[in-house]
């Protein structure tokens, strides 16, 4: 993990929980977390590999970054929780 990141806390959880979203497994399933720093974190599946080469041409991802790709349902119930500013 990048060292700027580490004395970042969870603060809240945006949308439902996997366990509400009908997750099968109710502990791997994406997820949408706001930060104590203001930023987000998500997890979702890695896809990098297969996503960088098809960006648009006037944006890269970083050695440090990676693409990850949630649920549309996951983003939907997350969106009542996201800031509008």
């Amino acid at each position: 993990m990048h060292s700027d990141f580490l004395p970042v806390r969870i603060t809240q959880r945006l949308g439902d929980s996997p366990r509400k979203r009908g997750c099968e497994t109710f502990h791997t399933c994406p997820d949408i977390f706001e930060l104590s720093d203001g930023n987000f974190a998500v997890i979702g599946t890695e896809a990098t590999a297969v996503l960088a080469r098809r960006l648009p041409q006037d944006i890269a991802c970083a050695d440090h970054e990676r693409i990850v790709v949630i649920t549309r349902e996951t983003l939907i119930r997350a969106k009542r929780d996201i800031p509008d500013a």
